[in-house]
């Protein structure tokens, strides 16, 4: 399972999006943005999905997966 981690313009984005994860039964939790991220709120949902995970919506920033290595970027609103 990879580790993701999602970051918000707004906290109640970052609350709909792991209830969102939570539905698909996948083990989300929220928490403030590691230092190497920025978020306009300071929220993020890290959560773990193989595959398919929830569905973006306008409050998202950006959704990056955790590797050993760092952070990679696979989605930004700013790249749409």
């Amino acid at each position: 399972m990879m580790k993701y981690i999602a970051t918000f313009y707004s906290h109640y984005g970052a609350i709909q999006y792991r209830k969102n994860c939570e539905k698909m039964d996948l083990e989300a939790v929220v928490m403030p943005v590691p230092r190497d991220l920025s978020s306009s709120c300071g929220t993020c949902v890290r959560f773990e999905a193989e595959g398919e995970f929830p569905e973006r919506n306008e409050e998202v920033e950006q959704i990056v997966r955790i590797e050993d290595s760092g952070y990679v970027r696979i989605y930004h609103a700013d790249e749409e």
